[in-house]
Order: structure tokens, then C-alpha cells, then sequence
């Protein structure tokens, strides 16, 4: 494969030599030399021969990563994606938990992040459609969540920045759990999600969502859960550290990525409470919705389809349970 750069330089005609006493030389020299380097290729550096992230250049036969479908937006790539983390182990409900780490300043804490939707709801529409308990009234167990103009899926994009923020988590010492991890074939539903973070007895749990507005509705917002007192449903005793979890989420969100909140929701402050989702009002333990944007503005749209932004979203999002969990 032929490469033409700013390096370039074009193919001379071949000289020829008499072969004399120094070309003999020089020929006994490469095949120690060619050991040598083959030595030092094996051993590697002690960065896997990266950069300071620990990334290592691709060859041209390289595999290139894992990429968006036809129907993304083109230069939607992985941009910056984490390694991924030891294979968690699973848990009875089917979600996985992360092993916890040895130290950090969360260790034994545990969170429990919820992708939102799952990317196999929209073949078992039966399925996700039917109406669940969520204790002020009955609910959708599901929906296949919304999606870019250019069809990037929401269920896509909560996995990918799933999957980011419990690799910062787990460096932090975190155990880590999931609801779902494209690991069944639908759900789980609204209030199974919230029994999972309520038996783990999470010290935070984080629903990561993005939003389907009409366009030109921009940023991000939180969804806080409200006072609920029904049914199965009694959230006051969490309304109050769930909204300083939102609030450090938040705050931190706008540091990481230099996204403002919402322009259409919560008058500025990005905080929006509610009272009608039954993952919140069935949870037991703090508890948030991340709205990452609106994947129905090109502006927003753009970000989210953004690896790069991502990590960066990863990042706000984690800087913000973990000073909530360290008070």
C-alpha cells in the first residue's frame, strides 16, 4: 500500500555499486540488527508502545474499531473510547456487576447506572408496551427511545456513555452495576430497573438517557424524582439526596463538556422534577436521569454523535456521583 504525505518523497532510480569491503560489512551488520529490533518490538515499552493514553498506532492491516452504522452520522466514531474493563460477572436479574475495586476513594460504594432503553426493544414492541405499576398509576413497561435525524439510536448512545463512565467509576474503587448491558433481548421494564438499584441497596443510582425534542431545543437537563406517597411508591425519604446528586451532576457536567443546560427545560438550571416515571418514584435509593441533550437539534446532535464529547459527558457525569458520594 502506497502512502503519499507531506513526508513523500519519490522513487529514485537505482544506483548501482561495486560491492567492496564496507558493503560486506554493513551486510554481516542487519541480521543482528534485525534481531535486535525484533527483540525490542516483542518486549515493547512499558506504555505499550503509546502515547501518554496509552494508545498504540494501528498498522494499515490493523482492524480499525468497531464504527456507527451506514445510517449515522458520518465522523460519528468512537473518538477516545476506554479500553474495555475485566468481563463483569452476572447477576441473577441478568445485569452485570463490575468486580469491586481493591482501593480508591469509593471503595464499597456501589452504583447502579441504568442505560436507558435497550436496542432490542423496538423488535418485542408487544413486550414493552405493556403497562406496568409505577405507584401513582400504570405505566409502559418500556419504549425504544428516540434517535438522530440521521438514525443514531438513544439505545446506542446510553450504552456507549454507559460503558465510559464505569470505567471512570471502577478507577475510582466503585463497584459497579448495570441494569442492562445489551445483554437480553428487551427491558428490562421501567420498575424492574428500579428494584435492581434498590436490592444492590446503590449509594447512587444514574439513568442515562437523550432527549427527543423538536429542534433548536438545546442542552442538557436532570430529572429529579418529586414527592411521591402511593401505592408501592414513597420517594420522600430520597427527593432530598437525589436533588444534590442532580445538583453535583450537573454543575460538573457543564465544567467537563462546556454544554450549558437545557434552554427548555428547568428555567436555566438544567434540574427538572417530576412525579409520572416509575423508575423514580419505585426507587428506594438516590436517584437521577441524565438527559445527555436533544438528539433532535443538529447542534446537540452533533455532540452526541461525538466520541470525543462522550467521554467528555462520561467524565462530568462521574466527577459528579463521585462528590456526591464523598460528601
Amino acid at each position: 500500500m502506497s502512502y503519499i504525505g507531506p513526508d513523500f518523497d519519490p522513487p529514485r532510480p537505482p544506483r548501482r555499486f561495486r560491492r567492496g569491503p564496507l558493503t560486506v560489512a554493513v551486510a554481516a551488520l542487519v541480521p543482528g540488527a534485525l534481531v535486535g529490533w525484533l527483540v525490542w518490538q516483542t518486549v515493547g515499552d512499558p506504555d505499550g508502545g503509546g502515547g501518554s493514553n496509552g494508545s498504540v498506532a494501528q498498522s494499515p492491516n490493523t482492524p480499525a474499531p468497531d464504527k456507527p452504522s451506514s445510517r449515522t452520522t458520518p465522523g460519528t466514531e468512537d473518538a477516545d473510547k476506554p479500553a474495555k474493563p475485566a468481563k463483569p460477572s452476572p447477576s441473577p436479574s441478568g445485569s452485570s456487576t463490575s468486580r469491586p475495586a481493591a482501593s480508591g476513594p469509593l471503595k464499597g460504594k456501589v452504583v447502579v447506572i441504568d442505560p436507558g432503553h435497550n436496542p432490542g426493544n423496538f423488535r418485542h414492541t408487544t413486550e414493552i408496551n405493556r403497562q406496568v405499576d409505577i405507584g401513582t398509576n400504570s405505566k409502559e413497561c418500556d419504549t425504544t427511545g428516540t434517535s438522530t435525524n440521521d438514525g443514531y439510536p438513544e439505545a446506542r448512545f446510553t450504552l456507549d456513555v454507559s460503558h465510559r463512565l464505569r470505567a471512570l467509576l471502577e478507577k475510582q474503587g466503585a463497584t459497579v452495576k448495570f441494569t442492562q448491558d445489551g445483554d437480553r433481548p428487551w427491558g428490562p421494564c421501567v420498575d424492574e430497573r428500579a428494584r435492581i438499584g434498590n436490592k444492590a441497596k446503590a449509594d447512587a443510582v444514574v439513568s442515562i438517557h437523550a432527549d427527543g425534542s423538536g429542534a433548536g431545543n438545546r442542552g442538557f437537563h436532570l430529572i429529579l424524582p418529586g414527592a411521591v406517597n402511593e401505592g408501592e411508591a414513597d420517594t420522600r425519604p430520597i427527593v432530598a439526596p437525589s436533588r444534590e446528586l442532580g445538583e453535583r451532576i450537573a454543575g460538573n457536567l457543564v465544567s467537563a463538556t462546556g454544554s450549558a443546560p437545557s434552554n427548555y427545560i428547568g428555567d436555566g438550571t438544567g434540574l427538572d422534577v417530576r412525579t409520572d416515571l416509575g423508575g423514580l418514584n419505585l426507587s428506594t435509593v438516590p436517584k437521577v436521569f441524565v438527559e445527555c441533550g436533544n438528539m433532535r437539534d443538529s447542534k446537540d446532535a452533533a455532540l452526541l454523535t461525538s466520541g470525543a464529547w462522550r467521554q467528555k459527558a462520561a467524565r462530568g457525569i462521574s466527577a459528579g456521583i463521585v462528590s456526591f458520594l464523598r460528601g
